[in-house]
């Protein structure tokens, strides 16, 4: 197990805390014994701008699956009451049931779009949205009578 203090880093600088959050929980992540198997999922890139997880989760129905983004982190989690399994006798149990929950950390300006549970499978839908002030801008190049008004206006 590695581990690394960013300690020194931390004393110079101000507001990185997700910063220190995401490295450590990257380098938790990297850890065997920690990475969660289940269930399932796929991380798409649609576009330029949307992406789509899709999670595995037969056996699940809307009731049992919930979605929340909080402080940068969409977490997925599922929960089965066993009461409809009172009773039955199985010869095998390959479909999982466990409760889980998964966390995916999302980069600044990814929003949650929406979410579709079709034959299985659990569909959310994110979308990046960069706020116009922070979107790339031309700067016009005032040519040498743009400068003569500059120095016009210095002058008076």
């Amino acid at each position: 197990m590695r581990t690394v203090d960013f300690t020194p880093v931390f004393r110079s600088t101000v507001g990185f805390d997700r910063m220190a959050r995401l490295l450590d929980h990257a380098m938790r992540a990297t850890d065997a014994a920690n990475v969660p198997t289940f269930p399932p999922y796929n991380i798409e890139k649609l576009s330029e701008d949307d992406y789509r997880i899709t999670m595995a989760v037969a056996g699940f129905g809307e009731g049992d699956l919930d979605i929340t983004v909080e402080n940068g982190q969409l977490v997925i989690s599922g929960r089965i009451e066993k009461s409809e399994d009172e009773g039955r006798g199985y010869l095998h149990r390959g479909i999982a049931t466990r409760n889980f929950e998964r966390r995916f950390d999302l980069a600044d300006h990814i929003r949650v779009k929406d979410a579709a549970l079709e034959n299985g499978l659990l569909h959310v839908s994110l979308v990046r949205e960069v706020p116009e002030a922070m979107k790339p801008r031309k700067i016009e190049i005032a040519g040498t009578s743009g400068a003569k008004a500059i120095e016009d206006k210095k002058a008076a």
